[in-house]
């Protein structure tokens, strides 16, 4: 998956915001002001990479799983992933990581938030990148 796709997939689910309160070169996506991905700019020493909430059994079976997907940079490492963009997770893979990501924020909202965004996604997924 490139990081323009990323970035498409991110922005599908609802009320999905992108923001740069890092600065140049992080994109943050939120939904109900909590961030639920983290894009980071590739460079010519390493590829795009994108951080996603997990829960912590999930992320250990994800890195056990795939070599590209490791702790969490700069993040809680039992609850964040970083996946490298370099195409070895197939991306419907990395599309169920992303709603298992925005999943996990929107269950720790309050009730009438959590509710709506949920019967807003309903059971679908971004579409495949084509």
């Amino acid at each position: 998956m490139t990081p323009q796709q990323f970035m498409d997939a991110a922005l599908w689910f609802p009320e999905a915001v992108e923001t740069e309160p890092f600065g140049p070169g992080a994109l943050v996506y939120k939904t109900a002001e909590r961030m639920f991905a983290l894009l980071s700019d590739s460079d010519e020493d390493r590829p795009a990479r994108v951080t996603l909430k997990c829960e912590p059994s999930l992320a250990l079976e994800l890195r056990a799983e795939f070599p590209a997907v490791l702790p969490g940079y700069h993040l809680d490492k039992r609850h964040w992933n970083t996946v490298v963009l370099d195409g070895t997770v197939p991306d419907d893979e990395l599309l169920e990581m992303l709603r298992h990501s925005y999943l996990q924020v929107v269950a720790k909202l309050r009730k009438a938030d959590r509710e709506r965004l949920t019967a807003l996604l309903g059971e679908d997924t971004p579409p495949l990148p084509s």
